[in-house]
Protein backbone atom coordinates (compact mmCIF):
# COMPACT_ATOMS: atom_id res chain seq x y z
CA UNK A 1 0.00 0.00 0.00
CA UNK A 2 1.16 3.13 -1.18
CA UNK A 3 2.62 5.94 1.93
CA UNK A 4 -0.16 8.54 1.41
CA UNK A 5 2.83 11.06 3.25
CA UNK A 6 5.03 9.90 0.28
CA UNK A 7 2.24 10.30 -2.60
CA UNK A 8 1.26 13.34 -1.24
CA UNK A 9 4.88 14.88 -1.38
CA UNK A 10 5.47 13.34 -5.13
CA UNK A 11 1.60 15.17 -6.23
CA UNK A 12 2.60 18.78 -4.14
CA UNK A 13 6.19 18.35 -6.16
CA UNK A 14 4.54 17.57 -9.64
CA UNK A 15 2.13 20.85 -9.04
CA UNK A 16 5.09 23.53 -7.69
CA UNK A 17 7.19 22.28 -10.23
CA UNK A 18 10.30 22.89 -7.31
CA UNK A 19 11.83 21.11 -4.06
CA UNK A 20 11.96 24.38 -2.20
CA UNK A 21 8.63 25.35 -2.54
CA UNK A 22 7.08 22.14 -1.92
CA UNK A 23 8.70 21.63 1.22
CA UNK A 24 7.65 25.16 2.17
CA UNK A 25 3.79 24.50 1.48
CA UNK A 26 4.32 20.86 3.10
CA UNK A 27 5.97 22.54 6.38
CA UNK A 28 8.73 19.60 5.48
CA UNK A 29 12.52 20.54 5.01
CA UNK A 30 13.76 20.23 0.97
CA UNK A 31 15.92 16.81 2.31
CA UNK A 32 12.62 15.14 3.48
CA UNK A 33 10.49 15.82 0.36
CA UNK A 34 13.42 14.30 -1.43
CA UNK A 35 13.49 11.14 0.99
CA UNK A 36 9.79 10.90 0.21
CA UNK A 37 10.26 10.45 -3.58
CA UNK A 38 13.02 7.94 -3.22
CA UNK A 39 10.77 5.72 -0.72
CA UNK A 40 8.23 5.75 -2.70
CA UNK A 41 10.15 5.08 -5.87
CA UNK A 42 11.72 2.16 -3.89
CA UNK A 43 8.44 0.98 -2.82
CA UNK A 44 7.37 1.10 -6.66
CA UNK A 45 10.28 -0.02 -7.71
CA UNK A 46 10.18 2.40 -10.85
CA UNK A 47 11.84 5.90 -11.35
CA UNK A 48 9.19 8.94 -11.02
CA UNK A 49 11.30 11.77 -12.13
CA UNK A 50 13.91 12.09 -14.62
CA UNK A 51 16.78 14.58 -12.54
CA UNK A 52 18.82 17.19 -14.53
CA UNK A 53 20.49 19.39 -12.04
CA UNK A 54 17.70 20.99 -9.92
CA UNK A 55 15.24 20.46 -12.66
CA UNK A 56 13.03 17.48 -13.40
CA UNK A 57 10.51 15.98 -15.48
CA UNK A 58 8.57 12.97 -14.71
CA UNK A 59 8.70 9.57 -16.23
CA UNK A 60 5.89 8.00 -17.66
CA UNK A 61 5.47 6.21 -14.13
CA UNK A 62 5.73 9.61 -13.01
CA UNK A 63 2.60 10.57 -15.29
CA UNK A 64 0.49 7.68 -14.28
CA UNK A 65 0.88 7.92 -10.85
CA UNK A 66 0.21 11.81 -10.62
CA UNK A 67 -3.03 11.28 -12.90
CA UNK A 68 -4.54 8.84 -10.37
CA UNK A 69 -2.64 9.73 -6.93
CA UNK A 70 -3.67 13.56 -7.05
CA UNK A 71 -7.38 12.11 -7.30
CA UNK A 72 -6.63 10.20 -4.01
CA UNK A 73 -4.91 12.73 -2.18
CA UNK A 74 -7.89 15.46 -3.04
CA UNK A 75 -10.36 13.02 -1.84
CA UNK A 76 -8.09 12.37 1.37
CA UNK A 77 -8.45 16.00 1.77
CA UNK A 78 -11.96 16.09 1.26
CA UNK A 79 -12.73 13.45 3.52
CA UNK A 80 -11.11 15.23 6.43
CA UNK A 81 -13.75 17.87 6.53
CA UNK A 82 -15.93 16.26 5.60
CA UNK A 83 -15.69 13.82 9.00
CA UNK A 84 -14.79 17.04 10.99
CA UNK A 85 -18.41 18.67 9.48
CA UNK A 86 -21.33 18.64 12.25
CA UNK A 87 -24.09 20.60 10.72
CA UNK A 88 -27.00 21.43 13.40
CA UNK A 89 -28.98 21.00 10.00
CA UNK A 90 -28.25 18.34 8.42
CA UNK A 91 -28.56 14.47 8.70
CA UNK A 92 -31.17 11.81 10.23
CA UNK A 93 -32.36 12.14 13.59
CA UNK A 94 -34.77 9.24 15.36
CA UNK A 95 -36.73 9.94 17.89
CA UNK A 96 -38.88 7.77 20.26
CA UNK A 97 -41.76 8.65 22.54
CA UNK A 98 -45.56 7.95 23.80
CA UNK A 99 -48.17 8.62 21.92
CA UNK A 100 -49.02 11.88 24.34
CA UNK A 101 -45.81 13.20 23.98
CA UNK A 102 -45.34 12.64 20.32
CA UNK A 103 -48.91 13.85 19.75
CA UNK A 104 -47.36 17.42 21.00
CA UNK A 105 -44.10 17.34 19.46
CA UNK A 106 -43.86 15.45 16.07
CA UNK A 107 -45.92 18.47 14.65
CA UNK A 108 -43.06 21.23 15.79
CA UNK A 109 -40.46 18.83 14.57
CA UNK A 110 -41.53 18.53 10.93
CA UNK A 111 -41.88 22.15 11.53
CA UNK A 112 -38.19 22.23 12.05
CA UNK A 113 -37.57 20.16 9.23
CA UNK A 114 -39.72 22.32 6.81
CA UNK A 115 -37.43 24.88 7.59
CA UNK A 116 -34.34 22.73 7.02
CA UNK A 117 -34.77 20.57 4.18
CA UNK A 118 -31.75 18.57 5.25
CA UNK A 119 -32.64 17.40 8.43
CA UNK A 120 -34.54 14.09 8.51
CA UNK A 121 -37.23 13.66 11.60
CA UNK A 122 -37.60 9.96 11.73
CA UNK A 123 -40.53 10.15 14.69
CA UNK A 124 -41.87 6.42 16.44
CA UNK A 125 -45.02 6.64 18.87
CA UNK A 126 -43.93 3.75 21.53
CA UNK A 127 -44.44 2.56 25.04
CA UNK A 128 -41.62 3.70 27.72
CA UNK A 129 -39.77 0.23 27.66
CA UNK A 130 -39.32 0.13 24.25
CA UNK A 131 -37.91 3.51 24.08
CA UNK A 132 -35.45 3.04 26.79
CA UNK A 133 -34.30 -0.34 25.07
CA UNK A 134 -34.15 1.43 21.65
CA UNK A 135 -32.12 3.71 22.68
CA UNK A 136 -29.57 1.43 24.54
CA UNK A 137 -29.22 -1.12 21.30
CA UNK A 138 -28.50 2.54 19.33
CA UNK A 139 -31.89 1.99 17.48
CA UNK A 140 -32.65 5.57 18.22
CA UNK A 141 -31.03 8.73 19.05
CA UNK A 142 -33.29 10.86 21.35
CA UNK A 143 -36.49 9.29 23.35
CA UNK A 144 -38.82 10.68 25.79
CA UNK A 145 -40.09 8.59 28.80
CA UNK A 146 -42.54 9.26 30.89
CA UNK A 147 -40.69 7.23 33.83
CA UNK A 148 -37.19 6.99 34.48
CA UNK A 149 -35.21 3.93 32.67
CA UNK A 150 -33.86 1.05 34.52
CA UNK A 151 -31.03 0.40 31.94
CA UNK A 152 -27.47 1.25 32.52
CA UNK A 153 -27.07 2.27 28.69
CA UNK A 154 -29.62 4.94 28.79
CA UNK A 155 -29.05 8.28 31.12
CA UNK A 156 -31.63 10.44 31.83
CA UNK A 157 -32.60 13.99 32.70
CA UNK A 158 -36.27 15.31 33.57
CA UNK A 159 -37.24 18.12 31.33
CA UNK A 160 -40.93 18.52 32.10
CA UNK A 161 -44.59 17.70 33.64
CA UNK A 162 -47.53 16.54 31.78
CA UNK A 163 -51.06 17.03 33.86
CA UNK A 164 -53.12 14.03 33.74
CA UNK A 165 -56.62 14.94 32.55
CA UNK A 166 -60.32 12.75 33.65
CA UNK A 167 -62.17 13.58 30.11
CA UNK A 168 -65.68 12.81 30.14
CA UNK A 169 -68.20 13.53 27.15
CA UNK A 170 -68.96 17.02 26.95
CA UNK A 171 -72.54 17.14 28.76
CA UNK A 172 -71.03 15.99 31.91
CA UNK A 173 -70.78 19.21 34.13
CA UNK A 174 -69.78 17.51 37.60
CA UNK A 175 -67.41 14.13 37.36
CA UNK A 176 -68.57 12.59 40.99
CA UNK A 177 -67.75 9.36 41.33
CA UNK A 178 -71.37 8.30 41.04
CA UNK A 179 -71.11 9.77 37.56
CA UNK A 180 -68.20 8.21 36.49
CA UNK A 181 -69.73 4.89 37.81
CA UNK A 182 -72.38 5.24 35.67
CA UNK A 183 -70.77 6.29 32.74
CA UNK A 184 -67.68 3.58 32.74
CA UNK A 185 -64.33 3.58 31.62
CA UNK A 186 -62.56 3.80 27.67
CA UNK A 187 -59.56 2.08 28.59
CA UNK A 188 -55.91 2.09 26.78
CA UNK A 189 -52.14 0.60 27.38
CA UNK A 190 -51.82 2.99 30.17
CA UNK A 191 -55.04 3.36 31.52
CA UNK A 192 -54.62 1.63 34.34
CA UNK A 193 -51.55 3.06 35.41
CA UNK A 194 -53.22 6.63 34.93
CA UNK A 195 -56.28 6.48 36.32
CA UNK A 196 -54.67 5.08 39.70
CA UNK A 197 -52.67 8.11 39.58
CA UNK A 198 -55.26 10.75 39.46
CA UNK A 199 -58.61 8.96 40.24
CA UNK A 200 -56.45 7.59 43.85
CA UNK A 201 -55.15 11.19 44.93
CA UNK A 202 -59.21 12.31 44.38
CA UNK A 203 -61.34 10.27 45.63
CA UNK A 204 -60.97 7.78 48.46
CA UNK A 205 -63.48 5.31 47.06
CA UNK A 206 -61.19 3.87 43.72
CA UNK A 207 -59.03 1.33 44.62
CA UNK A 208 -58.73 -0.40 40.53
CA UNK A 209 -59.60 1.18 37.15
CA UNK A 210 -61.65 -2.28 37.44
CA UNK A 211 -64.22 -0.72 39.67
CA UNK A 212 -65.40 0.77 36.75
CA UNK A 213 -67.82 -1.48 33.86
CA UNK A 214 -65.41 -1.28 30.81
CA UNK A 215 -66.85 0.11 27.77
CA UNK A 216 -64.64 0.53 25.31
CA UNK A 217 -60.09 0.07 24.74
CA UNK A 218 -58.17 1.49 21.80
CA UNK A 219 -54.10 1.35 21.75
CA UNK A 220 -54.38 4.48 19.19
CA UNK A 221 -53.31 7.24 20.90
CA UNK A 222 -55.33 9.22 18.53
CA UNK A 223 -58.24 7.39 19.02
CA UNK A 224 -58.88 7.12 22.64
CA UNK A 225 -61.19 9.57 22.79
CA UNK A 226 -63.59 9.05 20.05
CA UNK A 227 -65.55 6.56 21.84
CA UNK A 228 -65.36 9.64 24.81
CA UNK A 229 -66.73 11.99 22.54
CA UNK A 230 -69.90 9.77 21.50
CA UNK A 231 -70.84 9.77 25.20
CA UNK A 232 -70.01 5.79 25.55
CA UNK A 233 -67.30 6.27 28.75
CA UNK A 234 -64.22 8.35 30.79
CA UNK A 235 -60.76 8.29 30.51
CA UNK A 236 -58.10 9.60 31.86
CA UNK A 237 -55.22 10.87 29.30
CA UNK A 238 -51.73 13.02 29.66
CA UNK A 239 -52.79 16.72 28.96
CA UNK A 240 -51.06 16.72 25.26
CA UNK A 241 -53.31 13.67 23.88
CA UNK A 242 -56.50 15.67 25.24
CA UNK A 243 -55.22 18.84 23.22
CA UNK A 244 -54.68 17.28 19.92
CA UNK A 245 -58.22 15.89 19.80
CA UNK A 246 -59.88 17.26 16.74
CA UNK A 247 -63.44 17.64 18.28
CA UNK A 248 -62.54 19.41 21.30
CA UNK A 249 -66.71 20.38 21.89
CA UNK A 250 -67.55 17.11 22.10
CA UNK A 251 -65.24 16.37 25.24
CA UNK A 252 -64.70 17.51 28.67
CA UNK A 253 -61.69 17.66 30.88
CA UNK A 254 -61.79 18.50 34.44
CA UNK A 255 -59.37 20.10 36.96
CA UNK A 256 -59.69 18.21 40.08
CA UNK A 257 -58.77 19.35 43.37
CA UNK A 258 -55.78 17.82 43.47
CA UNK A 259 -53.68 17.94 40.42
CA UNK A 260 -51.33 15.03 39.32
CA UNK A 261 -48.51 15.22 36.57
CA UNK A 262 -46.30 12.92 35.20
CA UNK A 263 -42.52 13.60 35.39
CA UNK A 264 -41.13 13.45 31.06
CA UNK A 265 -37.46 12.55 30.59
CA UNK A 266 -35.16 12.62 28.10
CA UNK A 267 -33.26 9.68 27.20
CA UNK A 268 -29.68 9.14 25.23
CA UNK A 269 -27.64 6.48 25.34
CA UNK A 270 -24.78 7.18 28.00
CA UNK A 271 -21.91 9.06 27.83
CA UNK A 272 -22.78 9.41 24.03
CA UNK A 273 -21.15 12.44 22.65
CA UNK A 274 -24.62 14.01 20.93
CA UNK A 275 -23.71 15.60 17.40
CA UNK A 276 -24.95 19.32 16.60
CA UNK A 277 -28.43 18.40 14.82
CA UNK A 278 -29.49 15.98 17.72
CA UNK A 279 -29.14 19.01 20.21
CA UNK A 280 -31.09 20.94 17.46
CA UNK A 281 -33.64 18.80 17.81
CA UNK A 282 -33.73 18.40 21.85
CA UNK A 283 -33.29 22.07 22.01
CA UNK A 284 -36.77 22.54 19.67
CA UNK A 285 -38.16 19.72 21.73
CA UNK A 286 -37.79 22.01 25.10
CA UNK A 287 -39.35 24.71 23.46
CA UNK A 288 -42.89 23.47 23.59
CA UNK A 289 -42.96 20.73 26.21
Amino acid sequence: MINTSWLRSFCSLVETGHFTRTAERLHMTQSGVSQHIRKLEDQLGVALLLREGKQFSLTDAGERLYAEGRTLIQALSSLDQRIAEDPPYKGLVRVMSPGSVGLKLYPHLLGLQSQHSELVIDYRFAPNKDVEKTIADYKSDIGFMTSAPTLEKVSCQAIAHESLLLVTPANVVDPSWEALTQLGFIDHPDGAHHASMLLSANFPQFQHSNLFKKKGFSNQIGLILEPVSLGLGFTVLPAHAVEAFNRPNSIKSHQLPQPVSETLYLVVRREQSLPNRMNTVIAEARKWL
